[in-house]
């Protein structure tokens, strides 16, 4: 095997994230906070029933079977680039370099509006323990979630290891309590409404316009698990690892999202939905154990939406770093802590960015108006980048796909069925979409133009960067510790610059 190398590495002091930090039971709790499987089910649930009705168990399984393709690419994309850009890199090693920053800035701008729409939940959650009224107050509601963005942006800041013994904690709580509840609810007697295996069925949606609305819901439940790949360069044995991690997250995810899609059938009227958009799952708290099982479950959200907004935290803030140093954004963006090894200026640009989201979207409505439109945002935001992972990963490896069955079918066929789903959900949605929510999706987007061309007018050498290939000794030399040592040493000493694989 060889490796192509360019005989001047650019020099990276400043530039490194604290390697070896995180072991596989990390990266698996990450994928799976990232998820966010209580603060996700509480908050999306109404978007999610307001777009398929009953049909919510359908959307949700013939969306995670893609989302498992999407995941395989990132897994096989990973072991050949470790990059805290995750699909900014690959995009553009495999495809093009202005795809690459496209896929990079559609995670970024979806991660600053999740910002505000992941803070509001914990607000809603905090007032709700104390006053109802206080809970309804969209004023209140982001004043005290952004007091709780500013506490996990500060414990971001701290380090990698810190923030994952918190998630152990606060995201075992809340898988527990999930558990708990949704077998009880599944079982307990007094149901509205009798199951039907119609939920499940592609029938349950009217036509093809409604599928793609559940769908683009549905895409934001699954959304996060993929923060594995963007802390790659801080993951042991990374290449292996996190994409492991991010496959095994999905499926836990999966299974509580059926769950619950059941039993918020079975024991919710729409009129309690509707009544309970901010946080369904108090309302099915209720049902399962009344007064008592209400409160429960808005711990399992508070926990939920902090996990989350950490690991969202991480997420972007790695794409930003990863940009920065690649000069794709300012090189700012790229610098670390020196001694805590975080990216402290991508954080503070996140952090101000936040709150002035925050201030903004006090002045467009309801918390039902900002959560629904943010919420289809985000998903048009997700299926640009999945897509183009997904497509990465069959052009990277397009010299091996027809060595083996399971090279055509974990890294050709379902990555394939993950991408074509995801461009299909984007354009089938788009014109169902009002207009704010275009504005909110396709306006953030586009904004990125502005940065692509400037950083590329101006030289900076991503846009010059070799294309990624995959051969058969490649795949064979993937069990080889020395193989895989020089594919992450490729972005581990400072991005596509210094090492490249291109015909290992």
């Amino acid at each position: 095997m060889t490796t192509t190398q360019r005989a001047t590495a650019p020099d990276t002091s400043g530039q490194r994230l604290r390697g070896e930090s995180l072991g596989r039971f990390d990266s698996t709790v990450m994928a799976v906070a990232g998820t966010a499987p209580a603060y996700s089910i509480a908050g999306t649930t109404a978007a999610l029933i307001g777009a398929v009705a009953y049909a919510g168990p359908a959307a949700l399984l013939y969306c995670g079977i893609p989302m498992l393709g999407i995941a395989f690419a990132f897994s096989y994309l990973t072991r050949v680039d470790v990059n805290a850009g995750a699909s900014y890199s690959w995009v553009a090693r495999a495809l093009h370099p202005a795809l690459g920053f496209i896929a990079g800035w559609a995670l970024v701008v979806s991660a600053l509006i999740f910002m505000v729409i992941g803070s509001l939940p914990a607000g809603t959650a905090t007032l709700s323990l104390f006053s109802a009224s206080a809970a309804a107050n969209t004023t209140d509601t982001l004043i005290v979630g952004a007091i709780w963005f500013l506490v996990m942006l500060a414990l971001v800041g701290v380090g990698v290891r810190i923030t994952a013994h918190a998630q152990w904690i606060m995201t075992g709580v809340e898988v527990a309590i999930l558990l708990v509840f949704g077998l009880v609810a599944l079982f307990r007697s007094g149901h509205v409404t009798h199951f039907s295996w119609h939920w499940f069925s592609l029938g349950a949606f009217h036509g093809g316009s409604g599928f793609a609305a559940g769908a683009l819901v549905a895409a934001f439940y699954y959304w996060g698990w993929d923060v594995t790949c963007n802390l790659s360069e801080e993951t042991k044995r990374a290449w292996r690892t996190t994409g492991t991690s991010g496959l095994v997250g999905v499926l836990i995810s999966l299974g509580l999202f059926e769950l619950y899609a059941v039993v918020v059938n079975l024991n919710l009227t729409p009129g309690q939905i509707n009544d309970n958009a901010a946080n369904v799952l108090s309302a099915l708290g209720d049902t399962v154990w009344a007064g008592t099982g209400g409160k429960i479950m808005v711990i399992a959200v508070m926990l939920s939406t902090v996990a989350t907004l950490e690991t969202t935290l991480i997420q972007v803030s790695r794409s930003l770093f990863a940009m920065g140093r690649d000069n794709t954004l300012p090189r700012a963006l790229g610098r670390v802590h020196p001694t805590r090894q975080t990216p402290l200026i991508a954080l503070g640009v996140v952090g101000v960015i936040s709150l002035v989201l925050f201030v903004l979207s006090n002045k467009v409505g309801s918390l039902g108006t900002i959560m629904s439109d943010a919420f289809s945002a985000i998903g048009l935001q997700i299926c640009v980048y999945y897509s183009l992972a997904a497509i990465a990963v069959i052009v990277a490896y397009r010299k091996v796909l027809a060595k083996s069955v399971g090279n055509a079918v974990f890294i050709g066929l379902w990555p394939l069925l993950g991408a074509g789903f995801m461009v299909w959900v984007f354009f089938q949605a788009l014109p169902t979409l009002d207009t704010e929510t275009k504005v909110i999706g396709l306006g953030a987007l586009a904004i990125g133009i502005i940065p692509l061309v400037w950083f590329w007018r101006s030289g900076s050498s991503y846009y010059r960067t070799e294309r990624l290939e995959v051969s058969l000794d490649t795949m064979r030399g993937a069990d080889e510790d020395e193989h895989d040592g020089i594919l992450a040493a490729a972005t581990r000493s400072g991005g596509p610059d210094d090492v490249l694989a291109t015909d290992l």
